[in-house]
């Protein structure tokens, strides 16, 4: 199969970031979302982030120009029905994405392949509820996209030969590297990522440390980037909250169990950069610890 062009659902932070790979690739464009403000949002950060890389020299000003006119947007979901490839990029909840595909399904080219850029809900699952499940994959980006190297692929139980080679030809044109993972609750990244934040706010809530001295010990103690409370806001506690509870849900181990300051940040509306505040405020010039 021969993809050309590509529909995204969701112009958020994933949706944005896989707009603006594909659309350096050569693919041609159509970036969905239920609000106007969202897609203009959108297409000023395609726009901001790709000045970024042109000013490194990473792609040229042509590039770029070339790039952002094979972009174009819709507030019409059942636009995307004529695209080679639609890859859903909405919020984790598995309803959403249910509801999704089945406004998208009647009006799908019959050689269309399905894709879920989920970090954690079963695409077995997801695809049953289709009219092609051997057509239907995880494609889970890694966020920022642009920067990212590696994009997980996840087979479901029905997904056929073909898909999945014509999905791999996808990811590498994008020059990102392909993880093939089984179709098991968080798949690679997360199964190992999610419960390792987890813990660190277990270690938060139980006294062990405060939030500055878990991020320092696991930056300079592990040589980690990023530490683990640092890396929740950036990721977003509900996001965290939300892999942890299918991890639980779907492995039935007590060692999945959230931790409960992390529940009470979500309900607190603390989920991290993206609100002002999570384990840091982000509301003034430098970040602080909430606790």
């Amino acid at each position: 199969m021969t993809i050309e062009t590509v529909g995204i659902v969701g112009a958020g932070q994933m949706g944005n970031g896989i707009a603006h790979v594909c659309a350096l690739a050569g693919y041609d464009v159509l970036l969905n979302d239920i609000a106007q403000e969202s897609l203009d949002k959108a297409i000023a950060t395609i726009e901001k982030n790709m000045s970024r890389q042109a000013s490194k020299g990473k792609i040229s000003e042509a590039e770029m120009t070339t790039a952002m006119g094979r972009i174009k947007t819709t507030l019409t979901l059942t636009d995307l029905g004529q695209t080679d490839l639609v890859i859903e990029a909405a919020t984790e909840r598995e309803e959403v994405k249910n509801q999704i595909f089945k406004t998208l399904v009647p009006h799908l080219k019959p050689t269309t392949i399905l894709a879920s850029n989920t970090s954690s809900i079963s695409i077995t699952r997801l695809a049953s509820r289709t009219d092609r499940p051997e057509r239907f994959m995880g494609v889970h980006f890694m966020n920022p996209v642009p920067v990212m190297q590696l994009v997980e692929l996840i087979r479901g139980i029905a997904t056929d030969e073909e898909t999945y080679k014509t999905l791999l030809g996808v990811v590498e044109r994008l020059n990102k590297t392909p993880a093939s993972a089984e179709d098991f609750p968080a798949f690679i990244v997360n199964r190992i990522l999610i419960p390792m934040i987890n813990e660190a706010v277990y270690t938060l809530y139980e006294g062990v440390g405060n939030v500055r001295s878990i991020d320092m010990a696991m930056r300079l103690g592990a040589n980690h980037p990023m530490g683990p409370l640092e890396l929740a806001d950036f990721i977003g506690l509900d996001t965290c909250l939300a892999i942890m509870h299918v991890l639980h849900d779907g492995l039935a181990d007590t060692k999945y169990r959230p931790c409960p300051l992390l529940v009470k940040y979500v309900e607190a509306g603390w989920l991290g950069r993206k609100t002002g505040r999570g384990f840091y405020d982000y509301r003034g010039e430098t970040p602080v610890p909430t606790r």
